[in-house]
Parts: C-alpha cells; sequence; structure tokens
C-alpha cells in the first residue's frame, strides 16, 4: 500500500505535498476494519454453553464467537465479576471462553466487547451500546426440561373430531340439557360445525385415537397432546364435572341405563340415561383403564401422551358444586350450590349465604358456567389436586405430563398461584420425572420459568402471533387484517427477538409452536387474509381463496424452528375453519390432502435425524419485504432455509458465512415448496466466499443442507 502512494508523487512536488501524504499513509498503515456486527454470536445452546442445565456447584464453560482478529477485549460479566476470556482463533472467528462455577442462584450474563476504543454489550437481544439487564444470559441450577420433549413434534388432538371407534358410547341427542340446549348427536361426520356447537357431538373418542394410532406412527410424531379427555357435558370439556375420570363418552360404557330426554320435559333431573353413564362406578373405572392402554399402545409405537388440565376452573356440572343435581340423584355426597354443609363448600368462593342453591359463588371471568376453583381457602382442594397431578402421569395411566389451560389465572393472587404450581410440579416431577408441564399462557412467563413450577409453554408471543401477521397479515382469530405487518420481515424479527429474550433456554426448546390450535381459526383460513367468523361468514367462506403455498412456508418454518413444532389434527389434511367452533371441524378422513400429509411427513422425517433443528443454534441470515432466512446449526451440522412469501420471483444472496459456512463449501437444496407442491429432489449449490446465491419463485421456501 506504501509503495503504491509513493509512486503516485514523484514529481517536483512531492516536497510540498509530504506533510499530507505523510497524513495519509499514518491513516492507511493504522487502518482497521469495522467491527463486524454481524460476526457476533451467542446463545444458550450446546454451541456456546457447555451445559445448559447445570446443578448447583457445576463448573460452565460460556463461550462467545467475533470475527477473526476483529475485537480488542471480550469480557464475561456474571453479576458484579467481570472475567477475562480465553481465545481461540480460526480463520473465520476468534472464539472467547470463560469458565464459571454455578452457584445456588441463578447465573444472569452478559458480554462486554471493546474495540476500537469503543464499548458495546451483547445479550439475548443481540449487540447494543448500552445495556439492557433484562435481557441477560441465564443459568438456572436445577432447571431441567425433559430430554425426550425438546424440538418433539406434537400431534394436537381435540378428541371429540378426531375419529369415533365406539359408536356406542356416543352422546345421544336430548341425553341431557347443557347451556339451555339439548345435546345432540350430528347427523353425519361430515356435517358443518355450528355457531352453537358446544352441545353438539360427532362421536370421536380414545378408541378411535387408538385405531389411528398407525396413522400417528406414520407421520412421524413424538407426542400426543390430548384437550380435556375427564367427565363434562360440553364437546370441549373445559368445564370439567370430575377430575378423577376419564368420560365414558370417550371411554367406555359398561352400564347404560335409564332414558334420553322428551321433548315435554328438558330438565336435567330427569336425564336418567345421562346419570348413569356418568356416575356410574363400572363405567367410570373401565374408561380409565381404555385410557392406560391407549398409553400403553402409544408408548410401545414410540409415542408420547400430553394430557390438558383446567385447574383454575370446573364447570357448573362437577360433582363438587352439582349444579343440576345429578350426582345427588346418584346418591354422591351433596355439591356446594345444594348445601351449604356440603364437604366442598370451601372448594369455591361465596358471596352470599342464598342455600339451598346457591347462586352467589364466583366465576372464571364472571361466568358461572365456569366456577372458579378457591385453593386460597381450601387446603384439601389444593391437596385433591396436587394428587390428581400426579394420578395420570403414574402406573397405571402413565401420560407424560400436562398442558395447563390459563395457567396464570389460578388463584385468587400471586402468592397462591406461585404456590400451587410449585406443588404441582414436585408432585407430577415425583411421580414421573420425565413428564413435561406446558402452561398455556400470553405475555412474559419468566415469573414462572424457574425450574420449580412450568417447564415451558405455548409459544404464542415468540411464535404463532409474529409468524401469521408475516405470513398472512392476520391476526391470529382472522378478526383483524394488518396489511403493514403481512411481509414485514423486520417486524417478525424484532418481535421474535424480543420475545424469544423472555423465555429461558429450556422453556424454548419445549416451547409448543402452533400454527392452528382449538382457540383460533385454522392457518390455511388465515391465507385467504379475510376477516370472518362462522356466524358472519358461514363455513364454506373459510375454504375460499386459500393460499396452499403460503401454508407450506408457514409449515416449513414450523418444523425448523426452535421448540415442538405441534401440528393441530387436520392441518395436515388441509382442514380450514374460522376461530372457534370452526376451527373443530371432524377430521376429513378419506379426503386428505395428500400433498400436504407427505410435506408434513418429509420434515418430521427431517427433523428427527437433525440435532441442528431440535437443540442448535438459531440465527438471521437475510431479511427484506416478504423475505425471511435462518440458519440453524449444531457442530458441524447446518441447515439453511430461506422463504419468499412474495408474489413475485425473487434473486437473494443469503449470507451463510454467519452460521460458519466456510468459503466454497457445497450444499444442497434438500426441499422446495411452491406452485408446483414441492420437491425433495436433491440439487447441489455451491456457497462462493461464504455466500448462497438463490432464486426463488413467489410464495416459496427452500431449505438447505450444508
Amino acid at each position: 500500500m506504501r509503495a503504491i502512494f509513493m509512486a503516485t508523487f514523484r514529481s517536483g512536488d512531492i516536497m510540498r505535498l509530504y506533510k499530507n501524504t505523510r497524513d495519509i499513509l499514518d491513516v492507511v498503515e493504522n487502518y482497521r476494519e469495522p467491527l463486524n456486527i454481524s460476526a457476533i454470536f451467542s446463545d444458550e445452546t450446546l454451541n456456546f454453553v457447555s451445559d445448559n442445565e447445570p446443578n448447583q456447584g457445576d463448573e460452565v464453560t460460556i463461550s462467545i464467537r467475533c470475527a477473526a482478529g476483529n475485537c480488542d477485549a471480550v469480557y464475561l460479566c456474571n453479576g458484579g465479576n467481570i472475567l477475562d476470556m480465553t481465545v481461540k482463533s480460526g480463520k473465520m472467528f476468534d472464539t472467547y471462553s470463560a469458565l464459571i462455577t454455578v452457584g445456588k442462584h441463578p447465573v444472569s450474563y452478559y458480554f462486554t466487547i471493546e474495540y476500537g476504543g469503543k464499548k458495546y454489550f451483547y445479550n439475548r437481544r443481540g449487540l447494543f451500546p448500552d445495556c439492557d439487564r433484562n435481557f441477560n444470559f441465564m443459568l438456572c441450577p436445577g432447571y431441567k426440561t425433559p430430554d425426550w420433549a425438546k424440538g418433539a413434534t406434537f400431534y394436537q388432538i381435540f378428541v371429540d373430531r378426531f375419529y369415533n371407534g365406539d359408536k356406542s358410547n356416543d352422546v345421544c341427542s336430548n341425553e341431557y340439557v347443557y347451556l339451555g340446549r339439548a345435546a345432540k348427536r350430528a347427523e353425519s361426520w361430515d356435517s358443518n360445525v355450528m355457531p352453537d356447537d358446544v352441545c353438539t357431538f360427532f362421536g370421536g373418542d380414545l378408541s378411535g385415537i387408538a385405531q389411528k394410532l398407525g396413522y400417528l406412527k406414520n407421520l412421524g410424531i413424538d407426542a400426543i397432546y390430548l384437550n380435556p379427555i375427564f367427565v363434562s357435558p360440553s364437546s370441549h370439556k373445559y368445564d370439567t364435572q370430575d377430575y378423577g375420570f376419564v368420560d365414558p363418552h370417550f371411554g367406555t360404557i359398561v352400564h347404560d341405563e335409564g332414558d334420553n330426554l322428551v321433548p315435554e320435559k328438558l330438565n336435567n333431573k330427569f336425564a336418567t340415561k345421562y346419570i348413569s353413564r356418568v356416575t356410574d362406578t363400572a363405567n367410570l373405572e373401565a374408561s380409565n383403564r381404555l385410557l392406560a392402554d391407549l398409553i400403553a399402545v402409544a408408548h410401545d409405537k414410540g409415542i408420547k401422551v400430553v394430557l390438558d388440565g383446567v385447574f383454575n376452573h370446573c364447570g357448573a356440572f362437577n360433582r363438587w358444586l352439582d349444579r343440576e343435581g345429578l350426582y345427588m340423584r346418584a346418591g354422591y355426597e351433596p355439591g356446594a350450590y345444594r348445601s351449604a354443609d356440603s364437604p366442598y363448600r370451601s372448594y369455591f368462593k361465596w358471596y352470599g349465604n342464598e342455600w339451598p342453591n346457591n347462586d352467589c359463588y364466583d366465576g372464571w371471568w364472571g361466568y358461572d358456567n365456569h366456577p372458579k376453583l378457591n385453593y386460597k381457602d381450601s387446603p384439601e382442594l389444593f391437596a385433591y389436586m396436587t394428587d390428581i397431578a400426579a394420578k395420570w402421569v403414574s402406573p397405571p395411566y402413565n401420560a407424560d405430563g400436562w398442558r395447563l389451560d390459563v395457567a396464570a389465572d389460578l388463584g385468587d393472587s400471586a402468592d397462591i398461584n406461585h404456590s400451587f404450581w410449585s406443588s404441582f410440579r414436585k408432585s407430577v416431577k415425583t411421580a414421573n420425572p420425565d413428564a413435561i408441564i406446558i402452561a398455556e399462557h400470553y405475555g412474559c412467563a419468566l415469573p414462572w420459568l424457574n425450574g420449580r413450577e412450568w417447564d415451558t409453554v405455548m409459544n404464542y408471543d415468540a411464535f404463532m402471533e409474529p409468524l401469521t401477521w408475516f405470513f398472512t397479515g392476520m391476526e391470529k382469530h382472522s378478526e383483524r387484517y394488518c396489511p403493514e405487518l403481512l411481509n414485514n420481515s423486520a417486524s417478525f424479527e424484532a418481535a421474535v427477538r424480543y420475545h424469544d429474550s423472555l423465555l429461558p433456554i429450556q422453556a424454548r426448546q419445549t416451547a409448543m409452536n402452533e400454527l392452528s390450535n382449538h382457540d383460533h381459526s385454522r392457518f390455511l383460513t388465515r391465507t385467504n387474509m379475510t376477516v370472518g367468523r362462522l356466524h358472519t361468514l358461514g363455513s364454506k367462506a373459510a375454504e375460499c381463496n386459500i393460499n396452499r403455498n403460503v401454508f407450506m412456508s408457514a409449515v416449513v418454518m414450523q418444523m425448523t424452528w426452535t421448540g415442538c413444532p405441534t401440528v393441530y389434527y387436520g392441518d395436515e389434511a388441509g382442514l380450514c375453519g374460522w376461530t372457534d367452533p370452526d376451527n373443530r371441524r371432524p377430521f376429513p378422513w378419506g379426503n386428505e390432502d395428500k400433498t400436504l400429509y407427505e410435506l408434513h411427513r418429509f420434515l418430521i422425517a427431517l427433523r428427527k435425524r437433525a440435532d441442528a433443528l431440535k437443540i442448535g443454534s438459531l440465527e438471521y441470515l437475510f431479511n427484506e419485504k416478504g423475505v425471511i432466512s435462518y440458519g440453524r446449526w449444531i457442530g458441524k451440522q447446518k441447515y439453511v432455509v430461506i422463504i419468499n412469501n412474495n408474489s413475485y420471483n425473487l434473486k437473494v444472496i443469503v449470507p451463510v458465512w454467519k452460521i460458519e459456512a466456510s468459503s466454497r463449501q457445497c450444499s444442497e437444496r434438500i426441499l422446495l415448496t411452491g406452485q408446483s407442491g414441492f420437491s425433495t429432489v436433491r440439487i447441489k449449490h455451491e456457497v462462493i466466499d461464504g455466500m448462497l446465491y438463490v432464486t426463488l419463485g413467489a410464495h416459496s421456501t427452500a431449505v438447505y443442507e450444508l
């Protein structure tokens, strides 16, 4: 460089210009590359933390990566301690490491990077000129989640709509009255779901699930998540009637006695068939045995089974309240609605002394059909529910965990809530240390994700919502369309980075990542970008103008993202539907979308063999309007996903060097989705100077293996 400058000045003017030239030479000789912000990376995966589920007293090596020769100094900041880090130099990156000993309390840490006289801070949200310690990395001693659940593929089943395997246990029309409606048996499996669906039954049951385990095994799923299966009068069963028994309408009816109601007497005191079916001990015990048998067969096929627990509230039919008098007529102890002397009076909070038939009890969100359970004033209820928590994950049932409905709402104070979930966890983990505890929760869940309460959450904030906005511009209930969020990759990344930073690594790797579920519209319907519900537009409109290519791209992201992809039954078959209740349509057996099914099967199989997709790091590579690309890697196993959600073809240059791909490394495209469905033909692509040059069609996605 100096010779080039001297050759330029060989005239008589060289002396006059010497001073300026010397200044320029000084600048050239002292020139330093700017800080390569894109090269700096660390997370809590095993790529950068030697043990991310340590116990007290364990030594853990923590690392961060920077561009080779591009930092003056890097420090690990742990509480008030600033630790020097040793550096291991490589061709592309330098890796800085420090050893810490984990104490009794959580380890909160971030990195300080010095370069060119400036100081930068790196934490879960990335690199910043100042440090917000709310987003520090965290190691929590003793916080362990089951290894089987890390990155596992779940399949959610709304039991009444999956498959009818035993017609003898079907709910009969006029069997009882619920919320002012007579129970109704659907005319056929293919009947449309109606707005007043809560008391219409299609006949799906546990026998049906057992008969379809081969289908689920072929799909490749690792675990089934069952919506509630315990005794309840509704199709959704989030209004539990008896926590100790499987509903015989899902199980086995040994004694089928009594009569249905007649139009002249639509009153549950005459519902003798229903009372017999749900209170007869033989029916209840046989139904429990059927669940035990189902779980045993599922386990033989390598499939876990997770149950849905509703512990915040029960239902007005519940035997402890017995507002309908069903249990009183069956000879049980009086319910608290019926008598002030009921042994269950303390299970509920009362606002008056209006017995008998006291309507003055606390309901969840004011709904008297969902009596809120009073843990504060009832140690008996507290103890019973923690026993129930253990019962179903213990022999002979051996369920593999719980999904917890509205978990943050339980109790009437934070103290009661945390006390209950702490006891719940102890009970579950003592009975079955390998059970998973997944909470339904919106917002920051850190107060519960501490190794003493929940394992993880349903990942609305860091997955379902930002993904839905990006791909469809739709709110997850199909109740609002925001064009400014459609294809807004910057908004997507910012939302995910923020909400991911509020989840410990144990929770992120086991979080339930859903496109659809029983509470929200089907994702395939959201692709029509139409605001509507069943009662406003009708069921057919949910199937109109859908974009299957957008859905396929979303499925690819779901199956390659950190966490547990959770397929809502029928999504893999092309099922559509507005939000509740239309999202609970019967499975379209015999009319499945074979392309979508095979895409799910391919991606699940890929996930099974790729640790990078289950427990590896995730780094954003290149994002612009309508384009998201990211890399997943652990060790030498690397994958790149590139999504074009635009309605036109696009050429993109993806910096795969950010996942440590060498300058001329070979890669193979292993999946391409688009207008013609999808292709798994392997096509070689060369990485040139750390970049991958790709042309993608409209609404298409490509996956590369490096």
